[in-house]
């Protein structure tokens, strides 16, 4: 069973996170979501919620109309920090509040489904706490690939 070898910069008390084989059919659709953003993402990342086994909703990271470049690219930012230097990378434009706001149903027990990042933002938590999101899901190996 994978297991982050670096601890997260963020994680709500009593919250984890689990971890899926990349070949997993939701995490496998979080991937193309992933790769078929072609933006300028600091962080190309991408979401699906799923419910009763069910996607329900779906997210990628830079918003609908995200900028043709990302400042914080261009300045060499690291993960988690000046978000307000790009509107694409404001946490209200992250995959898991998009997948959130994109839900065809209530989101209260959904799973989400994370491909492109090895951790959530306090941000994105608590988004999805609010929303009631049951459980996140990272690709196996996601700190080794993303960080």
């Amino acid at each position: 069973m994978y297991t982050s070898p670096k601890p997260y910069p963020y994680l709500p008390e009593g919250r984890v996170i689990l971890y899926v084989p990349e070949e997993n059919p939701f995490m496998t659709r979080a991937r193309e979501l992933c790769t078929a953003h072609t933006r300028f993402c600091k962080q190309p990342t991408a979401a699906v919620l799923v419910k009763e086994g069910k996607i329900i909703g779906e997210g990628k990271n830079g918003g609908e109309n995200p900028p043709a470049f990302c400042v914080r690219v261009l300045r060499g930012s690291k993960t988690g920090e000046e978000y307000d230097l790009c509107p694409g990378c404001n946490p209200k434009n992250h995959a898991e509040p998009s997948a959130i706001r994109n839900a065809t149903s209530d989101v209260m027990c959904a799973d989400l489904y994370l491909y492109g990042h090895w951790w959530c933002c306090e941000p994105c938590w608590k988004e999805m706490i609010t929303a009631g999101v049951s459980h996140v899901y990272l690709v196996e190996g996601a700190t080794e690939k993303f960080s």
